[in-house]
């Protein structure tokens, strides 16, 4: 039986289905309210049409026009979804953080499935929200304290490759490859 990335789970609460919408909406180009309801029934929440036209009306998410000329919603404090090639968008972002992380990151180790990054003092929590802001298959979460980010893998490989990635991006001003 080979092993699989575990399946994000979420209790069936409000603040989880505006959490699963906003995840949506940052990932995904979303054109229609059916579409959004699929993506949501795919992660077992099931919603009325009624109940996600409040919940995108009250997270103030508009249709906009993107690049291409078609539409989609999106949610005014995010960036608006492009449409590029993914290596182009993945290079993209990992320049930007790369240019916000190689002051704050003063070191990263591995630890089973765990990678543990340090900051100066009062960094931590920006680092890790730059963090879990990355579509990142591999990572479950983060817990930042002080000076101090723990970012839970998915195994103890994911933690290893992570922690090379982040070096990687930290340390130089290019993209690095995940």
């Amino acid at each position: 039986m080979s092993e699989s990335v575990p399946s994000l789970q979420r209790p069936a609460s409000r603040a989880a289905r505006l959490s699963a919408i906003e995840q949506a909406l940052a990932n995904h180009i979303i054109t229609s309210q059916s579409q959004l309801s699929q993506i949501l029934a795919d992660e077992g929440i099931e919603v009325t049409q009624a109940t996600l036209s409040r919940d995108l009306d009250e997270m103030h998410a508009t249709k906009t026009r993107l690049q291409d000329g078609s539409t989609a919603y999106v949610v005014a404090d995010q960036p608006q979804p492009q449409i590029q090639p993914a290596s182009l968008s993945t290079a993209k972002v990992e320049q930007q953080m790369s240019r916000v992380l190689s002051g704050l990151v003063t070191s990263v180790a591995a630890a089973r499935n765990l990678m543990v990054v340090h900051t100066p003092s009062g960094a931590a929590q920006y680092v890790a929200s730059v963090l879990d802001k990355q579509p990142m298959e591999d990572v479950l979460g983060t817990i930042a304290g002080d000076d101090t980010v723990m970012v839970v893998c998915v195994d103890d490989e994911s933690a290893t490759q992570r922690t090379q990635w982040l070096l990687e991006i930290a340390s130089t001003g290019q993209s690095a490859t995940a």
